[in-house]
């Protein structure tokens, strides 16, 4: 929005905006907040910056701590959903070393910002294009306990085909079967009003917007898919939207959730992540007469992510949640194999990408859960790797057919994905050599994801599960 911080004091004083919020990413891609009144802005926090306590975002230990938030008044946007007049900026991390500021290397915006330099530094390409499509369930209720004494959780949709039966309010009958709601109309798709006031609000905060519309899940799925935008620029637009997202439900007294899996027998919300490359202003994914008219290029990118893709599986699928969607038989692939318009496979080539500037691929097992700047640059580290190493993509396919559909001896001559967060941990743990790369990722942060999606899976594994009562209490 802005070139200079003398332009943001200037535009805050013309607009009478009223606070500055700072927004940090921690290392789990979760925004934090700091405020100030628009009167203490001044020009000196674009050199000095904002002080802050780094172990509580994730990022380092208790006794190496203090940290320093500078702000990219470039990416500064009116906050709507707020009383009083706010102006949010983005801000970077940076460390204090000899009492000098430098630039956090664990940051996860500097991650990706590492990416798009190594990318130039190889001479792979200029230019890396990202879409990924985000799905969420919008519901009307969502309360929650777990403790010794009581284990509940109470979801609740007001188009859910549970509530056909309801007369604890005026029913008007219009509700959506289990499975039902793909593209679905008014009146049945309650979400629209909401969907449609994000969408254009995501526009105004400069994340423009392919389409949206109602996905397959009945209790209120739905779909937002972004325009494309580099690795720090999309990691940005995500943290934005998911932002506004919250925001947006919460003033419409409805509630987002982005759980890859809050409903056992209805569909998991994913984030498919198209990828395109340009280079000396043209797309280089695009070959006539190669495998689904994909250069050479494409076709190495693909083979690197998927060599790598149980390591970035640890990244892109953070949680315990994540591995309830990724279950053989559905639309959510856990085989590592890729095909042209096959929803099975892990990455897909959209069948109706025909020309040059369409020519891409999506790799559809992540997850909106993650660290966008970790996974985007995760994934791109892998496709580089591909390219640069000329990998050979003929061990992962292609498959045109459902994968699913395959005699159980072909089925089993296909790599999966990891089944649960501890092996996608151990993954990680014996292939990331290909994330350190140009110095893009550190040791450093991903010994520290590791470590806490471990203790992820040790906190979920050691609590009974409601359905264990069934199952087991009268053994």
């Amino acid at each position: 929005m802005f070139t200079s911080i003398k332009d943001m004091i200037e535009f805050c004083k013309t607009e009478e905006i009223e606070v500055i919020d700072f927004k940090v990413v921690d290392l789990s891609g979760k925004w934090h907040r700091l405020s100030i009144t628009a009167q203490k802005l001044q020009e000196d926090i674009i050199k000095k910056g904002i002080g802050f306590d780094g172990s509580s975002y994730g990022f380092l230990t208790v006794e190496k701590s203090d940290m320093v938030m500078m702000p990219d008044v470039s990416t500064a946007y009116i906050d709507v959903y707020k009383k009083y007049k706010t102006l949010v900026v983005i801000a970077d991390i940076y460390s204090i070393k000899d009492g000098k500021l430098l630039r956090f290397e664990d940051d996860p915006r500097y991650i990706a910002q590492k990416t798009e330099k190594y990318m130039l530094d190889n001479n792979i390409a200029d230019t890396c294009l990202l879409g990924p499509e985000f799905e969420f369930y919008v519901l009307d209720h969502a309360s929650y306990e777990n403790t010794d004494k009581h284990m509940e959780v109470t979801l609740d949709s007001v188009q859910a085909e549970w509530n056909m039966g309801c007369n604890d309010f005026q029913n008007l009958g219009f509700k959506v079967p289990a499975h039902g709601a793909y593209h679905l109309d008014s009146p049945f798709d309650a979400g629209y009003e909401f969907r449609t006031e994000a969408c254009i609000e995501a526009e105004r905060i400069n994340v423009p917007i392919k389409y949206c519309h109602a996905e397959n899940g009945g209790p209120g799925q739905a779909e937002i898919e972004v325009n494309f935008a580099g690795i720090k620029e999309m990691g940005d637009r995500t943290m934005k939207l998911k932002n506004l997202l919250n925001n947006c439900a919460f003033k419409c007294n409805k509630t987002v959730t982005f759980m890859p899996k809050p409903f056992a027998n209805e569909c998991g919300s994913s984030q498919h992540i198209h990828m395109q490359l340009k280079k000396d202003g043209q797309y280089i994914m695009y070959k006539k007469g190669g495998y689904s008219d994909l250069s050479d290029i494409a076709l190495y990118a693909i083979a690197g992510i998927l060599k790598h893709l149980p390591a970035i599986t640890a990244i892109a699928n953070p949680t315990t949640n994540s591995y309830r969607r990724l279950v053989p038989g559905y639309e959510a692939p856990i085989s590592i194999c890729f095909g042209t318009a096959n929803r099975s496979a892990s990455i897909r080539i959209p069948g109706y990408t025909i020309t040059e500037d369409e020519k891409r691929f999506e790799l559809r097992s992540p997850d909106a859960t993650c660290n966008p700047y970790l996974t985007y640059s995760a994934m791109m580290m892998a496709a580089f790797d591909g390219i640069i190493n000329k990998l050979d993509y003929k061990e992962f396919g292609p498959y045109d057919i459902n994968v699913y559909s395959l005699p159980k001896e072909k089925q089993g001559q296909i790599k999966s994905l990891p089944t649960s967060l501890i092996d996608a941990a151990n993954a990680l743990e014996n292939d990331y050599e290909f994330l350190l790369k140009g110095g893009v990722f550190t040791e450093n942060i991903i010994k520290n994801h590791i470590n806490k999606i471990k203790n992820d899976f040790y906190t979920v594994n050691r609590m009974p599960h409601p359905i264990e009562y069934v199952m087991y209490y009268n053994s």
